[in-house]
């Protein structure tokens, strides 16, 4: 059975989906960038700036699925589907780079004593822009459910992440305007263990990809080939791949007396099988073998 590509229609609707989210935070960044220099708010400027990190991950997302879409070919026989883990990898370092920053705003503001100047549109902006955030979130991890999409679940953690730098900036603008000037920095040493939760979970789903961490329980799938009639053992289980797009090779023990027809057919049940059992599992290697002396016994 060929390696199949990631489904066209599949992979449009992820394109979308994408592309919506990226309007979304770059209308966003927008805002909060907007305000922050009207207002002299490092935190909120400086907000503004990973919103703008979220607008980057999603380009960086459609380009990745545009190359995850295309088809195997002689130099990626298995597809392009890891260029999409690649891509999730990739936002888990930016949202790395965007801790490295909220840290060092965090010290600032506590070492300095420097504070935004707080005014009612500011804290308007900026709850209008939390919305907006939660929504998009929501969206984007309702389709990365929906789609199976590794990049869009990665890219809804990371937009999450915003939330919780809004979040802990609106709680630090509320501090100082209650006259407590050093919580701004304060209130963003707390976000930055959550940030620091997120792109761990976005750099671990994708690690596991790219070092092909097992897809399939072996015994699970031995069990499903053993179900095969005159498969008499299994063994040699692997799998990897991407979470809708599974490999897995096995070897298999049948009587010694069958035909080379007849054991090519048996293999083929086997990998039919599997298929109909995951129907993530895009390929399967069967290797035939006589079955050992141990089995037949025991047969």
């Amino acid at each position: 059975m060929d390696p199949s590509p990631l489904p066209p229609s599949r992979s449009r609707q992820v394109r979308r989906v994408l592309a919506a989210i990226l309007a979304a935070n770059w209308a966003v960044a927008l805002a909060k960038l907007g305000l922050g220099m009207w207002s002299g708010s490092a935190s909120v400027t400086a907000d503004g700036l990973h919103s703008f990190i979220d607008g980057g991950s999603n380009v960086l997302g459609l380009v990745a699925m545009s190359v995850a879409a295309r088809p195997a070919d002689a130099d990626h026989p298995y597809g392009h589907g890891k260029f999409e883990a690649l891509a999730s990898l990739a936002i888990g370092a930016m949202v790395g780079t965007g801790m490295l920053e909220l840290g060092r705003m965090a010290l600032d503001a506590l070492l300095h004593d420097t504070h935004p100047r707080v005014s009612a549109g500011m804290v308007g902006v900026m709850v209008a822009t939390l919305v907006v955030n939660v929504v998009t979130t929501r969206v984007e991890h309702h389709y990365g459910q929906k789609l199976n999409s590794p990049l869009l679940l990665a890219d809804a953690r990371h937009t999450l992440s915003d939330v919780f730098v809004t979040l802990a900036v609106l709680a630090s603008l509320g501090l100082v305007w209650l006259g407590v000037p050093r919580a701004d920095g304060a209130v963003a040493l707390g976000v930055l263990g959550i940030v620091a939760w997120v792109a761990w979970g976005i750099i671990q789903q994708a690690v596991g990809i790219l070092s092909d961490t097992a897809r399939l329980d072996p015994s699970e799938a031995a069990r499903v080939a053993l179900g095969v009639p005159r498969v008499l053992a299994c063994r040699g289980v692997r799998s990897r791949g991407m979470e809708d797009a599974v490999y897995v090779d096995l070897v298999i023990e049948v009587d010694p007396g069958l035909s080379t027809a007849d054991a090519h057919e048996v293999a083929h049940a086997v990998e039919q099988a599997l298929i109909a059992h995951r129907p993530q599992v895009v390929d399967v290697v069967v290797h035939v073998e006589p079955a050992r002396a141990a089995t037949l016994a025991t047969g």
